[in-house]
């Protein structure tokens, strides 16, 4: 099966006053195409660090990043930012639309900050298909929090990315909106061949998954293929111990 990223021996320190703090510590991981991924691990585990270097927000200290192939890590900072922005899709907890722009236009954004042509109706047919094909010329203050999320992944989907990062894109919403977020992750992948990799803290989000992988103190602490809520609730539970054994 193709891999639609892969992470290669990925190290991240960072310099706190004058003591360096490892957030992630050698993983190696592969995200095969068409799969829906959730990475879980306590409060700082690595998990929101090995989204972001991953997805070309962050550089690792050492290892490289190859999506869809080719070596994000190999390229300079702005070309990593026209990399990103053509390969790469991005789902923020918090939406990060822009308050003056319509639905259309955040949605376009990464097309036109790419200089490329704004295709308004795949834009369209996008958020049609997502539900807001009446909703075009709103801004995102008249939208409730899972629409404003739903804009949010037709943005991260506008441009064909290889793979959709998405970092705790239900942790704003009340519970009806996060299983409607959730259900149209899946659909993404498993309707339309995408490939996502969300990092959650939720068990009940993480069963939406095909598969989960656990990140404890930077490192990888296993994987379980076919999640339920109560069987990632129980690893959870005992990923310390096993940590802590190996």
């Amino acid at each position: 099966m193709t891999a639609a990223a892969h992470l290669d021996s990925l190290y991240r320190t960072y310099d706190d006053i004058g003591t360096a703090v490892t957030a992630l510590d050698g993983v190696t991981a592969t995200f095969p195409a068409g799969t829906f991924t959730a990475v879980m691990g306590p409060s700082g585990s690595g998990k929101s660090t090995l989204l972001q270097c991953a997805a070309g927000l962050d550089r690792p200290t050492s290892g490289r990043v190859f999506i869809d192939g080719a070596e994000l890590t190999a390229t300079k900072d702005t070309a990593m930012t026209k990399f990103r922005r053509r390969r790469v899709g991005f789902v923020f907890q918090d939406y990060n639309l822009l308050p003056a722009l319509t639905v259309e236009q955040n949605v376009l954004l990464p097309l036109r900050l790419d200089g490329r042509r704004a295709d308004r109706a795949r834009s369209t047919e996008i958020l049609t298909r997502l539900g807001l094909g009446e909703r075009l010329h709103d801004l995102p203050e008249q939208l409730s929090g899972g629409q404003r999320q739903r804009v949010a992944i037709a943005r991260a989907l506008v441009t064909e990315p290889a793979v959709i990062f998405a970092d705790e894109p239900t942790g704003a919403l009340d519970l009806r909106s996060a299983r409607e977020v959730l259900t149209l992750l899946r659909a993404v992948v498993h309707e339309h061949g995408r490939t996502v990799v969300m990092v959650t803290h939720d068990p009940v989000a993480a069963a939406y998954a095909d598969s989960v992988l656990f990140l404890a103190d930077g490192r990888l602490a296993g994987s379980l293929s076919a999640p339920t809520a109560e069987a990632v609730a129980e690893r959870l539970a005992h990923l310390g111990d096993r940590v802590g054994a190996a």
